[in-house]
């Protein structure tokens, strides 16, 4: 069997000849190298190319090469998926790291080597934690024997003896120093782990598939998109009527475009829902990214229904620059590494883009991720600009590691931050004196610069509701009482915290006027959401024209849950808010008398509903809303309020819960344990949504305006597994349950997983009893019987 050069990587099938095609091992290892040292640089550049020399030195092995020749499969080189010891070839590399370090630096070698081995001893099953996991891995006999049946294949000496000189202990944040953050060292590793295993992906995709690195070419620049945007904002200016509230638009966004000359930093931008935030942001991060050299601006936002609007929005903008101009990511079907595939790997996004609209699940679960596919994008964040929209939704529960995270991007790797809501939360560092409590490491007040110069008479300007609060915050309307009076208001959007009172509800308030009636929850699908929205702005507008012309009007009554909340463009003169945090509250008054259009003042009524908030932070958040009105103001939506509320609210919650902070932070003082971090604990930790309590199903939920068959879309899945394209608009069918119900719909008959996509579910074909026309997926209640999905407390 021929050894060294002639040693094979990958294959491939012809698809024209089926002749076996093969990687040369020699030439991966060069070209993973070369391209992890480009991503990494600026940060880890020469730790990123030996790292990609070394990361499949285990491929060498004569077991390994006899194993990739008999088994004739894209997913040969796929280590844990098929179980056989031929396979392995991770070890190997991080094995001869330690050695090779040693060898050249002496002691301190051994220090450095452990980066690399948490690096390539990863580069397949994941980060893994040093104590109880990596540490007896790489000194198992398995691993040993690995390493001896590699070096025994005779690999090039440019592999073996690679060039050391660029590799300096001293580059590695150690994160020791007395009040540095917990994490930096972990954060830097995993940059450096994102840099091979993206730089592995795409060799070897280039490899499987050239037309696919072809079409990774040619997405626009950051100045394309400049001009586009201003071409945009110009067309809008020219053509916007001259009214008070398009006045102050023009001056916030003139504003954005001055604060973006400045260095790069810490932003906020304090602008009240309806000043025109979503675009003027955007050209805030294109200006300052074209001026400071920024490679991507990653648009960050918290529920996919506004993802899919400010998505919308940014293609519009940037329609003549090409389908890839704007990346929307938010697809959560990943394979585990044990499940993992070549398809699998390949569909995953590296958020190569200019611009990237995605999820903060997507972004602050990939930075304390393990798993390749998830880590892969990381590099990428480096030298950006990230957007945080309506960052007072940042998880509570997770709030200290994700601010720690954010100031080691802005520190470290040239990232500039903007926090972007109408309720600026507090994240300064607190004064708690309770370890357990508080936000203890928080931005520097005077190291934030906010974009708006005068943010309370900016609110002033944009004043356009009342607000209509219970004498008694303790007591609780009847839902059939509610019903009644919300189905007396003609136009009217009323807003709960749980699917089952929207639900609820909304069967009440359709008994009373079953016409211009609509539902909005988490239940339907997000193409079902946006066309739904769609309806109910088309109806809007036919209202409003009718009335002018002096024409009878057909109601307009919309009962969703807090989905609609944030940077859903809707537009009511009478907005009902069950009692929720106070943040949320001011949300839902957005929705209000949008446009300032209305004679007078919009009337928002808050009502204290018949079921308990759900427990946890929303019961909490609520609690203290109630606390702060309690104790008396003449204004319910007061800004020296807001700033009292997320105090207390951050005051009296564990913003640890998890103990992130505690698993990415270095173990002092302990020689024989240096650098050993537990990072598959704070991964496994950090789930914004537990994946043990939930699951995604693609629904077929039949879009009047879309131009893909959903069936047709869910056969290729099945057929051909995934990929980038196809996962993109496949997210847009899926609607996630809770656990229990999953399990209850696979046995009823009603879903399946998808065998290619594991944790992925389907629809059962043309079971429409699954999937209401109106209210979504139906997850509780007996199939086909409508009466089912008024679900009670």
């Amino acid at each position: 069997m021929k050894v060294g050069s002639d040693n094979w990587a990958h294959i491939r099938v012809d698809a024209v000849t089926g002749e076996v095609v093969p990687h040369l091992l020699v030439d991966h290892l060069g070209k993973v190298a070369g391209l992890a040292a480009r991503f990494a640089s600026g940060f880890g550049e020469d730790w990123a190319r030996l790292a990609g020399l070394l990361h499949d030195l285990g491929k060498h092995r004569s077991g390994f090469q006899r194993y990739i020749r008999q088994a004739n499969g894209l997913d040969a080189h796929i280590e844990g998926r098929v179980k056989d010891s031929d396979k392995t070839h991770s070890a190997a590399g991080a094995l001869w790291a330690e050695k090779l370090l040693a060898d050249e630096f002496g002691p301190r070698g051994q220090m450095m080597a452990r980066v690399l081995q948490y690096v390539i001893a990863g580069h397949h099953a994941g980060l893994d934690n040093w104590d109880d996991g990596l540490a007896a891995r790489l000194a198992s006999d398995d691993a040993q024997r690995e390493l001896a049946d590699a070096l025994a294949a005779d690999p090039p000496l440019s592999v073996l003896r690679p060039d050391l000189a660029g590799l300096s202990l001293k580059d590695l944040p150690r994160g020791q120093e007395k009040g540095d953050t917990p994490g930096r060292f972990a954060l830097w590793l995993r940059m450096l782990f994102s840099a091979l295993v993206d730089a592995d992906f795409l060799d070897t995709e280039a490899f499987m598939d050239a037309g696919k690195g072809v079409a990774r070419r040619g997405a626009p620049s950051i100045q394309a998109l400049q001009s586009a945007l201003n071409n945009h904002l110009t067309s809008l200016a020219s053509s916007a009527a001259d009214t008070p509230v398009n006045r102050v638009r023009q001056s916030i966004l003139a504003q954005c475009r001055n604060k973006a000359l400045r260095d790069a930093g810490v932003f906020t931008l304090t602008v009240p829902t309806g000043g025109g935030k979503t675009l003027s942001s955007l050209a805030f991060a294109l200006d300052h990214a074209a001026l400071r050299g920024k490679s991507r601006v990653v648009y960050a936002i918290p529920y996919t229904s506004i993802i899919e609007q400010t998505a919308d929005i940014f293609r519009k903008v940037f329609t003549d620059l090409g389908e890839d101009a704007v990346i929307e990511h938010h697809s959560n079907a990943e394979a585990e590494p044990e499940r993992e595939t070549s398809r699998s790997r390949l569909a995953c996004e590296n958020w190569d883009a200019p611009l990237v609209v995605t999820t903060n699940v997507q972004l602050f679960e990939s930075l304390f991720a393990r798993r390749t596919s998830r880590c892969r994008k990381l590099h990428n964040l480096a030298h950006s600009v990230i957007v945080l929209d309506e960052a007072q939704l940042l998880p509570v529960e997770f709030l200290q590691p994700i601010v720690d995270v954010l100031r080691m991007l802005v520190r470290d790797f040239g990232v500039t931050l903007v926090l972007c809501t109408a309720t600026q939360p507090v994240l300064t560092a607190s004064v708690s004196q309770d370890p357990r409590r508080g936000l203890k490491r928080g931005f520097e007040a005077s190291a934030v610069t906010e974009i708006i110069d005068d943010v309370p008479g900016l609110y002033a300007a944009l004043e356009r509701v009342r607000v209509h609060v219970p004498t008694d915050l303790n007591e609780a309307r009847a839902w059939p009482e509610l019903a009644d009076e919300i189905a007396g208001h003609e136009a009217v959007l009323t807003i709960v915290s749980r699917r089952a009172d929207a639900q609820l509800l909304f069967n009440l308030v359709r008994q009373n006027d079953p016409d211009g009636c609509w539902h909005l929850s988490a239940l339907m699908c997000a193409q079902h959401r946006s066309d739904v929205i769609a309806e109910i702005k088309a109806a809007l507008v036919q209202r409003r024209a009718a009335l002018s012309a002096g024409q009878d009007a057909s109601p307009v009554r919309v009962v969703s849950t807090q989905l609609v909340e944030a940077g859903v463009d809707l537009d009511f003169p009478v907005v009902y808010r069950a009692l929720a945090g106070l943040d949320s509250i001011a949300q839902a008054a957005g929705r209000c008398n949008r446009e300032g259009k209305l004679p007078g003042l919009g009337e928002v009524h808050v009502f204290v509903p018949p079921t308990k908030a759900p427990p946890g932070l929303l019961r909490q958040a609520r609690e203290t809303c109630k606390t702060l009105w309690s104790e008396g103001t003449d204004n319910p939506f007061a800004l020296p309020l807001f700033e009292r509320y997320f105090q207390k609210l951050y005051h009296d919650a564990d913003l640890d819960a998890k103990g992130i902070c505690e698993a990415v932070q270095l173990e002092a003082d302990q020689r024989e344990r240096a650098l050993a971090v537990r990072f598959k604990d704070a991964s496994n930790n950090f789930r914004l949504i537990d994946d043990a309590d939930g699951a995604t199903v693609l629904v077929r939920y039949r879009s009047p305006g879309a131009k893909e068959d959903i069936n047709a879309l869910i056969g290729m899945l099945e057929r051909d597994g995934p990929s980038r394209w196809l996962m993109r608009k496949l997210q847009r069918y899926g609607v996630t349950v809770y656990r229990y119900q999953l399990d209850k719909l696979v046995k009823a008959g009603d879903i399946r997983e998808v065998p290619m996509c594991p944790g992925l579910y389907v629809q059962i074909e043309d079971w429409d009893a699954f999937y209401h026309p109106q209210l979504g997926a139906n997850v509780d209640g007996a199939p086909g019987d409508p009466a089912s999905y008024v679900v009670s407390e």
